[in-house]
């Protein structure tokens, strides 16, 4: 057994993540093309076994705890600001029947998770190269059971960047750190004025990684036309 899969096994053991021997071989080898990548492309400043693995792998897994997907419903989930692919294609390897789209605004990572797909022999993953307020002007929009993104922005940036993906009764979710209760207070008129309601604050601690939460927003209402708005408006003028 490689030095990686024992420390991802005793790591998702001390949160009681139980995964199939396929699904620990596929993140044992995202983990090898991860490091490899790494090299030529800036995808993660945590490389260290120890860190993938608490740091990508179980935080990203630990949304399943918390989060109801229902299985085999061939449930719609978005990843918006996938980035290296975290949390959305750790997601589809433990949940292989959701039908998922990364979506980013660097094709040099969406070249690596594609890789990754092909590498895992994951086909059935959409790659979208488009900037999170640019990609709900699309079909995307109001398309999406569950629209997720985590490290990529401010909570109330954040809702105006992935709840127009979201249809009317599916959900956004937030994946913060310590933060999180700032952040959701400042979000307040965000979530509602993009059709939000607030359903739940899931926290927990992460082992040496610290605090963690899960924002879980229902989708009410539509979201108004007007949003997203351009780029400078969200950064200049949050909601």
């Amino acid at each position: 057994m490689s030095d990686f899969k024992e420390i991802l096994l005793h790591t998702l053991a001390e949160f009681d993540i139980e995964l199939d021997d396929l699904a620990v071989n596929r993140l044992c080898t995202y983990n090898e093309l991860l490091i490899e990548w790494n090299e030529k492309i800036n995808l993660t400043s945590l490389t260290a076994p120890e860190d993938v693995a608490l740091k990508h792998f179980t935080d990203s897994l630990m949304l399943l705890r918390y989060i109801d997907i229902e299985k085999d419903a061939r449930v719609r989930v978005i990843d918006v600001g996938t980035g290296a692919g975290f949390p959305g294609l750790v997601l589809k390897i433990a949940r292989p029947d959701i039908r998922l789209t990364l979506l980013d605004s660097l094709q040099k990572r969406l070249t690596f998770l594609d890789t990754v797909c092909r590498a895992l022999d994951i086909e059935d993953v959409e790659l979208i190269h488009s900037r999170a307020e640019d990609g709900s002007r699309t079909e995307l929009r109001d398309s999406f059971d569950i629209a997720v993104s985590r490290a990529v922005a401010s909570m109330n940036t954040l809702c105006e960047y992935d709840m127009p993906y979201v249809r009317v009764g599916g959900r956004f979710i937030a994946m913060k750190g310590k933060d999180a209760d700032s952040e959701l207070a400042e979000a307040q008129k965000a979530i509602k004025e993009l059709g939000g309601k607030l359903i739940a604050k899931h926290d927990f601690i992460l082992g040496s990684a610290g605090e963690r939460s899960i924002i879980e927003i229902e989708k009410l209402s539509p979201t108004p036309e007007r949003y997203p708005r351009k780029s400078k408006q969200i950064k200049n003028k949050p909601l």
